[in-house]
């Protein structure tokens, strides 16, 4: 074992005491993590990169972390792949990008920050590549490839290359905002990945407009993918606040992508962050995305890490034009003990019903007719008096599926804002409610119907708030429940 491998060995040991430390979801051995980079398969694995920096778990000092697998689940710490360099174009930082395939050799384009990082001017794309197993990384002389935004275009920001193969040639989006405009995507064309050429917007968004969903000033991450008949842009609403991502719907003609509608990725906002996707070998779309922290710096240092990645998600097209989203079928390899229930009845008066398999790393498939309900869901992290509790619910007089954190913690972890999570979801009439919850010490994942998704932050203070509970006010059915415990995909954990 190498002495980087140890030393991750080390970290991941010594913090696996942690209660709020997901144990299933992938994390950093230590310090802090942010948005997933230039995910790729190769030679039958996946890599993951992702924002790092080493030395603290706070935003600063970005390098690029590195990951294996083999399985989207069970990861292994690989040695930091971009670091930044002294008196290079990237001197205060390797952020975001992407990795491709040319021609056998592995490349990663990046955004390269030297100077204040909030001047677009300060921004460029850089280019590196890798050796055959992906472990070993060298940046291009000429760096950097893309020196400055496009003269003439007064830019918001710049950063964040995603570059695809079309016909003879590569195309690349980079995320900007043009000012006083609104969110862009701008496109580029090259031959041999060294040499751009600036085309136009591939597309802007309006940030004046607030009659549907916002799309800010400045779209980070932006990625095409085609997927059926349609193409999806994936983007990320960067602003002062609030920040989500977001996909489009629409078409991709004469190299500009017309939207047809937009929605949110996942009513968690800042808690799923800089979608990442791609295309694997077996020709499913997968993406991944950033979940941040609801602490405090402070409490975030003291803690000695902080981000985790949300489980891999695999997308594909609906009839009415949105986006399916469901976790990769891998995750079911991580469930052990398992109980069943069918055919409950719940109304106001019949109280809560318990669960007899608590846990704090826990996967529940429910489905549930509403009936005459005013409001169903789940509890999860209940303490066995009730004083702590974190409730999945679908609001039906409302038609909003939520996650309401304000019994979640006895104790403020340093700035955690304890509030509701929500989102617009309806049932069509007879339609019935198909929830997947995901829990993992601090984090939750919560999927509907297999296109509503919402993940949030949660950080219990007392080491008994693990009990599961189902509720109803009013009539409700649940037609069946189901609830595993999940292994962790740390051997050392």
């Amino acid at each position: 074992m190498n002495s980087a491998a140890a030393e991750a060995k080390r970290l991941r040991r010594q913090m696996a005491d942690d209660p709020h430390r997901p144990r299933y979801h992938f994390t950093p051995p230590a310090n802090w993590m942010n948005d997933p980079n230039g995910i790729i398969k190769w030679d039958g694995k996946y890599h993951l990169f992702y924002q790092h920096n080493p030395y603290d778990a706070v935003w600063d000092n970005m390098h690029w972390g590195h990951a294996v697998s083999s399985d989207l689940l069970h990861w292994t710490d690989l040695p930091v792949a971009l670091s930044p360099t002294a008196d290079g174009p990237d001197e205060d930082g390797c952020w975001s990008g992407c990795a491709v395939d040319d021609n056998g050799v592995p490349t990663i384009l990046y955004t390269a920050v030297r100077g204040d990082w909030t001047l677009p001017q300060n921004q460029r794309v850089c280019l590196a590549t890798g050796n055959a197993d992906l472990t070993s990384w060298e940046k291009y002389a000429g760096n950097a490839i893309i020196a400055h935004p496009p003269d003439g275009l007064h830019v918001a920001g710049f950063r964040d290359p995603f570059v695809w193969r079309e016909e003879d040639c590569w195309y690349m989006a980079i995320g900007a905002g043009i000012q006083d405009v609104g969110g862009a995507a701008l496109l580029y064309r090259s031959r041999d990945l060294y040499r751009w050429e600036y085309l136009h917007p591939m597309c802007v968004g309006d940030k004046h407009d607030e009659t549907g969903l916002w799309t800010g000033s400045v779209w980070e991450v932006p990625q095409l993918h085609c997927l059926g008949d349609k193409h999806v842009l994936l983007a990320t609403v960067w602003d002062n606040d609030p920040l989500y991502s977001v996909y489009f719907t629409g078409s991709y003609r004469n190299r500009r992508f017309i939207p047809e509608t937009v929605q949110k990725l996942d009513f968690g906002d800042r808690h799923y962050y800089a979608a990442h996707a791609i295309l694997d070998s077996q020709d499913r779309h997968i993406m991944w995305g950033f979940i941040g922290e609801g602490r405090s710096t402070e409490a975030q240092q003291a803690a000695g890490w902080s981000g985790a990645m949300a489980l891999p998600r695999e997308l594909a097209l609906r009839d009415d034009g949105k986006l399916a989203i469901r976790p990769v079928q891998e995750t079911e390899m991580l469930r052990g003990e398992h109980q069943r229930l069918t055919k409950m009845e719940l109304t106001t008066a019949s109280g809560d019903m318990r669960i007899d398999l608590p846990g704090d790393a826990l996967e529940i498939a429910a489905e549930i007719d509403p009936a005459d309900a005013e409001e169903c869901g789940i509890k999860v992290c209940c303490s066995p008096d009730g004083q702590e509790e974190t409730i999945v619910f679908y609001d039906r007089a409302r038609k909003r599926l939520g996650v309401d954190r304000r019994r979640s913690t006895l104790v403020q972890h340093g700035g955690v804002s304890p509030g509701l999570q929500e989102g617009a979801f309806e049932l069509a009439p007879g339609e019935r409610l198909r929830l997947r919850v995901f829990v993992d010490c601090s984090v939750i994942e919560v999927f509907a119907n297999d296109y509503a998704c919402l993940t949030s932050r949660v950080y219990p203070s007392r080491s008994d708030s693990t009990g599961v509970r189902v509720y109803s006010r009013g009539a409700t059915r649940i037609n069946s429940l189901d609830i595993w415990r999940l292994s962790s995909i740390w051997a050392s954990a």
